[in-house]
């Protein structure tokens, strides 16, 4: 893996753009497939929250299936959602998720010894309006830095499941190797997520000054959001390619990182 230009994160963006341009409907209606599925495990008493998050990567590898076929030229089926929960896939990919699922639980036990409950109190409905909350900077300091860093985490374990799926690496290698890919890369993630916030946050402020803050607005900040979630996931398709190289259709022979 070569020394990449802190720009190549602008690029990654560029180029996750241009492929959900050439077949938005496609990654659009998998976007809503896996939305779906997410809603039905996470309804499951007891365990269907960590279910959620085990099942992660199985989610992820949705998308990065899909962006692979359209580099490659291919029409995307619905039956990519499945991508992720075929066999002897979804086992691998689950094991993965269970890392997610044990960094998931540390971060909420340092939040929860980090951030002062009575903050958290404060901002819960109803508010009332002659009563506002005391904010206090170091509470939302901490709550940014906690933002950050699950934001990181995020990224610093996304090629975990390309990995474990294209390369057939170990769970446990495959989050290594995506780990270090990261932080050897981390100026070019640092552009990568700077500019998609900084491209979020404007379209954000011209469709709140156009719609206002009624219901309308709401529903299409939230589809916003959706939309450039999207657009992340296929710039981190982007990224994994400029890394690790254009996955083949055969098994890929493992990539080394000492270069």
């Amino acid at each position: 893996m070569n020394n990449m230009p802190a720009i190549t994160g602008w690029t990654w963006l560029k180029e996750g753009t241009g492929l959900f341009r050439k077949q938005p409907a496609a990654l659009t209606t998998l976007l809503f497939a896996n939305i779906l599925i997410s809603m039905l495990v996470s309804a499951i008493p007891f365990i269907g929250p960590m279910l959620t998050v085990i099942l992660i990567p199985s989610f992820s590898m949705a998308f990065m299936q899909a962006c692979l076929m359209i580099d490659s030229g291919e029409r995307v089926t619905p039956l990519v959602a499945m991508t992720g929960f075929r066999q002897p896939a979804l086992v691998q990919l689950c094991k993965v998720g269970l890392i997610y699922l044990a960094v998931s639980l540390l971060l909420t036990v340092l939040a929860r010894f980090a951030i002062n409950p009575e903050f958290v109190q404060q901002f819960a409905p109803p508010i009332d309006p002659k009563n506002m909350p005391q904010v206090n900077p170091f509470d939302v300091l901490t709550m940014f830095a906690l933002s950050m860093l699950n934001v990181s985490v995020l990224i610093a374990l996304s090629f975990a499941a390309p990995l474990t799926f294209w390369q057939k690496m170990p769970p446990g290698k495959a989050v290594f190797y995506s780990f270090f890919a990261v932080l050897k890369s981390a100026r070019v993630f640092i552009v990568l997520l700077a500019s998609w916030f900084a491209i979020l946050f404007t379209v954000l402020m011209v469709l709140m000054l156009v719609l206002g803050g009624g219901n309308v607005a709401r529903v299409a900040i939230m589809w916003l959001l959706f939309l450039f979630m999207l657009l992340l996931q296929c710039a981190l398709y982007a990224g994994y390619r400029h890394i690790f190289g254009k996955p083949a259709v055969a098994a890929a022979k493992p990539v080394d990182l000492s270069k």
